[in-house]
């Protein structure tokens, strides 16, 4: 990617140029993709349009580094994620949450191989173990006939490929191990403490109770109601905006559906399937070493959810997917008990994720919410705190910091608005309504339900590109060549 030249603010940002045919952060349109994707080219060969290509790069290391006092808001999944990732370099971690205790809302949460990769070289893996379920594969089943229209192998071929596992796992489970191997390795983490105000100059936090807390950087993972992210964009704060789509997350007894012969067969082995449709789809997996049924029910509202009524949802969840396979339906009646949730969506297009000073920083959610319906979300986050503490390994001085935190602005903004294109490209390919789109999508994807070689699909999990990109990414070796990549601009 072509970049401009170093603008004059004291957070020496690089700046990239605008991208030629981008698409919007709402996508509209599915025709073309900014990201290394052939997931769309069963569209464009009606138009007989060719697809793009993409690259790789090397990495090189630097094992040089300055250790620094960081403060990091938030002991969510991205925030304890970048304090283990900063605390393995020798950085002194403090982590503020302004909870009274650490609990996630939610439930199941998918950890794919970027991201898994990187948890595992961590040394979570013992803490998955009885917890985590590795699945064999991925069928996508047609809306009302559960019939398999296409299907992404994940063992052997996820780690053969990408070195590392596909996990689901129940969203606490992976919050209480990364909290565990977080505090093991001296990061402080303070609850009840609720930050009010920001100095970015120092930088330094004030807290609810009137303490100042100083360090050398502030690192943001507040969530998609960031308060940080006003501070560092200024006029150029966008927060994240409904997408038009919200989703009914719930799980079952395993047991309910065993006693069904019918919902049984879908147990038969660790697996993932989605049922996809007209304007929804319901995605599936089994959670807690496969004691839970997990299931995520996405359909299109653009209602306003202060409207939406907690004692409506049950009836309103099964009135939405009416009339689609008889086997998912019979699993949706046994669901007793749901929460809806509206979808957003970063705008990919703020201008950056670090201050004016370069002394606060903001990753996660506050800086690039996304649907779910690449599974992305937390991987993303996952990444950030990695591609952090390696931008971090090139800093000398502290007169480095603003540089290297430049190259992570330019490196992870551009990884997760693509990622963010393609969640939201997902949301336009499952939902085509019954008609040619959806007919060429279904023909496309066929040949993975045989086994047969890919080459190319509107299944972005099989589409051999888009995997490549997505699952075969290294944050840290993109920061490294990166680093190298720019930093002639930066001296």
């Amino acid at each position: 990617m072509a970049l401009s030249a170093l603008p004059a603010i004291t957070s020496s940002r690089i700046e990239p140029e605008p991208r030629k045919g981008s698409t919007p952060a709402i996508v509209t349109s599915i025709k073309r993709a900014s990201y290394p994707t052939r997931s769309l080219q069963f569209l464009r060969k009606l138009e007989g349009k060719s697809p793009g290509a993409c690259s790789n790069v090397e990495s090189v290391r630097n094992d040089r580094k300055l250790q620094l006092q960081v403060t990091v808001v938030g002991a969510g999944i991205g925030g304890l994620a970048t304090s283990i990732a900063l605390a393995r370099e020798g950085h002194a971690v403090t982590v503020l949450e302004q909870a009274s205790a650490l609990a996630e809302v939610g439930a199941g949460i998918q950890i794919p191989p970027n991201s898994s990769k990187l948890l595992l070289k961590w040394g979570l893996g013992p803490l998955f173990e009885g917890k985590a379920v590795e699945p064999r594969g991925i069928t996508f089943r047609r809306w009302e006939t559960g019939n398999a229209i296409g299907y992404t192998r994940l063992i052997p071929d996820f780690r053969s490929s990408f070195e590392a596992p596909y996990y689901v796992i129940h969203r606490a489970h992976l919050h209480e191990a990364l909290h565990e191997t977080a505090v093991k390795l001296g990061v402080t983490v303070k609850l009840n403490s609720r930050v009010t105000e920001y100095n970015e100059m120092v930088p330094s936090i004030k807290m609810q109770d009137g303490a100042i807390l100083k360090s050398d950087l502030i690192v943001a993972a507040d969530g998609v109601k960031s308060a940080a992210r006003k501070l560092i964009l200024g006029k150029d704060n966008k927060d994240p905006i409904r997408t038009g789509f919200a989703v009914y997350r719930s799980t079952i007894d395993v047991q309910k559906m065993k006693d069904d012969p019918e919902t049984a067969t879908l147990l038969r082995e660790p697996a993932l399937n989605v049922w996809i449709g007209p304007q929804r789809h319901v995605m599936s997996y089994t959670i807690a070493a496969g004691k839970s049924f997990n299931l995520v029910l996405s359909h299109v509202d653009d209602t306003d959810p202060a409207t939406w009524r907690p004692e409506d949802s049950l009836d309103n969840m099964r009135a939405q997917f009416e009339g689609w396979d008889p086997v998912l339906t019979k699993i949706i009646a046994m669901i007793d008990k749901t929460i809806k949730w509206p979808l957003l969506s970063g705008d990919p297009s703020i201008p950056s994720w670090i201050s004016q000073s370069g002394k606060v920083i903001m990753l996660g959610d506050a800086a690039h919410a996304m649907v779910p319906y690449m599974s992305q979300g937390a991987a993303m986050a996952v990444e950030d705190g990695a591609a952090l503490a390696a931008a971090l390994s090139h800093v000398h001085t502290i007169s480095d910091l603003p540089k290297a935190l430049s190259v992570f602005d330019i490196v992870r903004r551009r990884r997760a608005g693509q990622m963010q294109e393609a969640s939201l490209v997902n949301g336009k390919i499952w939902h085509f309504d019954d008609g040619p789109e959806q007919a060429a999508r279904d023909e496309a994807m066929e040949p993975e339900t045989k086994g047969l070689p890919i080459s190319e699909s509107p299944n972005q999990w099989t589409d051999p590109v888009t995997q490549a990109w997505a699952y075969g990414y290294s944050a840290e070796d993109d920061i490294h060549s990166s680093w190298n990549q720019f930093k002639s601009r930066l001296f």
